[in-house]
């Protein structure tokens, strides 16, 4: 399964944006997938991971309650809803599918993400 993410850009502190992630040669209801970021200089961290049957999903602590990971029915797209957006939510943010305990990444192949800057 291959997976290319979209979406990101510019927002100002408490506005919105949403990523999106399409899958290839596979589905999302075969695999569980997450969304992880990256700040130059740090390590690459989860953010949210969801199930492949989208009954289960985790969210790191300082996103809960923002953020929130879905996919369609067909399990083709992903996306990551980010409200109330805060500078420190400025990163690169990467699409991957996950492992049964929604904690790793199933591939070390990481695509080039999408950027979110958010201005304060």
């Amino acid at each position: 399964v291959q997976v290319k993410e979209s979406g990101g850009g510019l927002a100002q502190t408490g506005g919105s944006l949403t990523l999106s992630c399409v899958a290839s040669g596979g589905t999302f209801r075969d695999y569980g997938v997450g969304w992880w970021r990256q700040v130059p200089g740090e390590e690459r961290y989860a953010v949210a991971t969801m199930s492949r049957d989208a009954t289960r999903r985790r969210y790191r602590a300082s996103v809960d309650g923002r953020f929130t990971i879905n996919r369609d029915d067909a399990g083709i797209t992903a996306t990551l809803q980010m409200n109330d957006l805060r500078p420190e939510d400025t990163a690169v943010y990467y699409c991957n599918l996950v492992d049964e305990n929604l904690r790793s990444p199933l591939y070390d192949f990481w695509g080039q993400g999408s950027q979110v800057i958010v201005s304060s």
